[in-house]
């Protein structure tokens, strides 16, 4: 398989020796994730054999990602390939020095003796049925994002997780920015007051066309396994004949990809769900267009302009807007009642609303979640009024390396399975939303689709 030809997105690594430190693991700890039940722990110095499902561009990033941890010290070894592209497996093996084996069909990756843990790279409608074959054939997985195609598939995925005790970290490196996780504790304290309402977004403006990736120079029936790609024996995809388009610039086209919900906007809800306490919403709405490239027979089915907004039962809000022919967007945002919080540098800017000056002042000096905060003052005479709190973030995680750490610790990573599914129900949601050009209702008690607004 393979991914993209996009090597921008979440390669986010702070800090490498964090993970070679144990640091990584013991944060994790400290947040209170539960230990995996599964006989799958191993000691802090035993190897860790990994094979990669797919090395496209985003794939071969995170594949150069951990041969460099290995060169730091590492004690992880690539054992196998696999993508449907042969050029890329040879590629790839040849960094290896030939240590890792080759594959067209991950099914095979899946039985080499050796393997541990898997690294998914392929496009999103392959996410959900190679993410749950890998665990039930006894893999700890990073799976990149988005976590499955459809919000359905991600509840399987999270099951899957629970039923094999397999750990997942899925590729959304926002999830583990310590700024979200230090904002969670912060609006669980109450230190905003109650949710009103959110925002955030992706802003791009390539004049070319976003996701325009050059046109590879596979030969289908050769090198190719095209049948494979699409997946249409495992209902995937619909089959076609080979097109040269939908191969290489997936990311356009609905059979493949959610568009930017998928791509781009997950990456911004995962720390927005964090930081929300990943509630789950009873209603989503979608919008958008094609502005610019519609009119230039770019041939792309997903929207240039998204817009989505996601209702929560404790009725806040949280409003996301994605774009590929604008760079100015929206900030980061968190409204509270009597506060908002923005990120601000390597930390969080919380400033209060003008009729809870007083109380909010009394809540810097008193709220655990503020301890050790900054806090911008002036006098109003003898009057003491607070202009914004300034938090420290209080964790730091690396994805990659948190995700290794929890395979030896057994601990669930910042991303894991239940966390990447509660971030898929509103993304795969909105682009239901958008496609069947109606609101769709979600109970979040029974966390399925309902016809009519579940909170009456």
């Amino acid at each position: 398989m393979q991914d993209a030809q996009d090597s921008k997105g979440d390669a986010r690594r702070p800090d490498r020796r964090e993970f070679l430190t144990g640091l990584a693991g013991a944060s994790v700890a400290a947040m209170g994730f539960p230990t995996v039940a599964d006989a799958g722990s191993r000691q802090a110095n035993e190897r860790i054999g990994i094979g990669f499902i797919g090395v496209g561009g985003r794939g071969t990033a995170l594949f150069h990602d951990l041969l460099q941890r290995k060169r730091d010290g590492a004690n992880i070894e690539i054992l196998a390939v696999c993508d449907v592209w042969d050029r890329r497996t040879q590629d790839r093996v040849r960094e290896t020095q030939g240590r890792a084996r080759g594959y067209r069909d991950y099914r095979e990756l899946l039985a080499q003796p050796g393997v541990d843990a898997v690294v998914i790279a392929t496009p999103d409608h392959w996410h959900s049925k190679q993410t749950i074959d890998a665990m039930r054939a006894g893999k700890d997985v990073y799976c990149e994002k988005p976590l499955t195609l459809y919000w359905q598939q991600a509840k399987d995925v999270a099951k899957a997780s629970k039923d094999t005790g397999r750990i997942l970290q899925c590729g959304a490196g926002s999830g583990s920015d310590g700024n979200w996780w230090t904002a969670r504790e912060i609006v669980k304290a109450g230190g905003l007051g109650p949710l009103v309402w959110s925002q955030g977004g992706a802003f791009r403006n390539d004049p070319g066309g976003d996701w325009n990736w050059g046109i590879q120079p596979c030969k289908p029936g050769v090198d190719l396994d095209w049948d494979l790609w699409l997946g249409h024996k495992f209902g995937l995809a619909p089959k076609r004949p080979y097109d040269p388009e939908r191969y290489s610039r997936f990311r356009k086209y609905w059979d493949y990809s959610g568009g930017l919900a998928t791509d781009l906007l997950y990456h911004v809800y995962a720390h927005l769900a964090i930081a929300l306490d990943h509630a789950l919403p009873y209603r989503v709405t979608a919008n958008g267009g094609q502005p610019v490239h519609n009119l230039k027979n770019d041939n792309r089915e997903v929207p240039t302009l998204f817009t989505m907004q996601v209702d929560y039962p404790d009725q806040s809000t949280c409003l996301m807007v994605g774009t590929q022919e604008c760079e100015d967007g929206i900030p980061d945002m968190i409204r509270g009642q009597k506060a908002v919080l923005t990120p601000g540098g390597p930390g969080l800017v919380i400033r209060p609303q003008r009729p809870f000056l007083a109380e909010m002042l009394e809540m810097a000096n008193t709220l655990e979640c503020f301890k050790g905060a900054e806090l911008r003052t002036h006098k109003d005479g003898d009057k003491t009024v607070l202009d914004e709190i300034l938090v420290k973030p209080r964790y730091s995680y690396d994805h990659m390396g948190n995700w290794l750490e929890c395979i030896r610790s057994r601990r669930q990573p910042t991303m894991n399975a239940e966390l990447a599914y509660k971030v898929m129900v509103p993304i795969g949601l909105s682009v239901l939303a958008y496609r069947q050009s109606k609101t769709v209702y979600f109970d979040p008690v029974r966390e399925t689709i309902v016809d009519r607004n579940p909170l009456g």
